[in-house]
């Protein structure tokens, strides 16, 4: 049989169709019988009028349970009183390929939890796919971004011989003989390219982290989308990168799922003006005291409620809903951060805060042999287990930056969600392996 989607019926006015779904609802009446079936692309009636006594088809239709995959055949029939776009079904022939059990165990209203504990059923909801189609059209219009740009794509390895980054989020394996970690990052293996004479780079693959957080921004998987650039002046020229970048990423998704997102989530995505305002760390503390807020000290990265409150104090005096803070101290920021000849104590590194929520971290790397081994030296890391990425420095690097982030808090954001399990296909937490 051939089938036809529901967003295709309009085209099919007075032909016989067949349409492949599942029962949203049911309506056994007197003398009608009304069956809304949902598929990937909409919802359809299809209505069986009930003989006297109920025939076969009648029958059928009266053991139907919502959520059962059902083949429905009929005539497409236009009628303005229909408020599924003016189009019914009139139905001859059913098939349930799989019936479901009268009993759901899971509903839109249940507890975010059991939702992901019956995650597939959650997922058939229409807002849930609408997430998971703002992701599609979000990486496309990265790669489309990337590739006009002439970037390469990586694919890293996952298994890694050392930390990348804080040893303390390392999850551990064991790998035949030894002991291996799964990547927190990408990070080293951008640089490679970048001493390899790649230029640009992107990467867009799992990450993992052993923190046993379990805020609404925290998971210990997720996709990370990571960018590496070769030639640069400072860190300036990433931002501007990634400035010009996400406000196409964002015009794209807006373009394509703008009404959807309003109508389904009551967010309006807004596309920003570039450039981005941009704040040094230390400026940006003084700006929340002197607008009564708290700030962390000297030496800190600002906590949740101060990035919450500077995006706020942003938007109210540039219109903005992005902001780049730049400058972190040496003592927050990894030892392969380019430092200031000006003031060696600061990085030329930044965070990008998008309404609240650090979305991005990026920076200038070091890419001269000596001073980074003296950086390295300077914050006590054990130089040996990661040789194999200081040699990459040996030989003639390019100066080079990049930044990376995660795509659940990009889509988090987007969607005007308030937490990273709603926009992830399968959340991993603490306590959270199954489904």
């Amino acid at each position: 049989m051939t089938r036809s989607l529901i967003r295709e019926l309009s085209e099919k006015v007075g032909e016989r169709v067949t349409v492949r779904g599942w029962v949203q609802t049911v309506r056994d009446q007197k003398r009608m019988q009304f069956v809304i079936v949902r598929d990937e692309t909409g919802l359809a009636q299809a209505v069986l009028g009930k003989d006297d006594p109920p025939g076969e088809l009648n029958d059928a239709v009266s053991a139907l349970t919502a959520e059962s995959a059902v083949t429905v055949t009929g005539t497409v029939v236009a009628d303005e009183r229909v408020k599924l776009g003016g189009l019914e079904l009139k139905l001859d022939a059913l098939q349930v390929d799989s019936p479901a059990e009268p009993e759901l165990p899971v509903a839109a209203d249940s507890a975010l939890d059991k939702r992901i504990d019956w995650r597939y059923m959650d997922l058939r909801r229409p807002d849930r796919r609408l997430i998971f189609e703002v992701q599609t059209t979000a990486e496309h219009a990265m790669r489309e971004f990337w590739r006009g740009d002439g970037f390469i794509e990586l694919h890293t390895p996952k298994f890694m011989g050392s930390a990348s980054e804080s040893g303390a989020e390392l999850f551990k394996v064991e790998y035949f003989d030894r002991e291996a970690y799964l990547a927190q990052s990408p990070q080293f293996y951008k640089q490679m390219a970048m001493a390899a004479g790649f230029g640009r780079v992107f990467e867009v693959g799992p990450v993992f982290r052993a923190n046993p957080s379990f805020t609404s921004r925290h998971d210990t998987e997720f996709t990370s989308v990571d960018v590496e650039i070769s030639w640069i002046d400072s860190h300036e020229d990433v931002m501007a990168f990634e400035e010009a970048w996400l406000a196409h990423v964002l015009t794209v998704v807006k373009q394509t799922h703008g009404p959807a997102i309003e109508a389904t989530f009551d967010t309006e995505l807004v596309v920003p003006a570039v450039p981005f305002p941009r704040v040094t760390l230390e400026d940006s503390k003084t700006m929340l005291r002197e607008a009564g807020h708290d700030a962390p000290g000297a030496g800190h990265d600002l906590d949740p409620p101060s990035e919450r409150a500077l995006s706020a104090l942003i938007r109210e005096q540039h219109g903005h809903e992005f902001t780049f803070v730049t400058d972190y101290p040496t003592t927050v920021r990894p030892f392969y951060h380019m430092r200031h000849v000006e003031d060696p104590t600061l990085t030329k590194s930044f965070d990008l805060l998008w309404r609240g929520i650090e979305l991005t971290t990026g920076a200038q790397r070091e890419h001269r042999y000596e001073q980074l081994m003296a950086q390295a030296r300077d914050k006590k890391v054990d130089v040996a287990p990661i040789q194999y990425y200081l040699n990459f420095f040996r030989f003639g690097a390019p100066p080079h930056g990049g930044f990376g982030f995660g795509l659940t808090r990009l889509l988090m954001q987007m969607l005007g969600q308030e937490n990273v399990r709603e926009v992830t296909f399968l959340y991993r937490g603490p306590h959270r392996l199954e489904p």
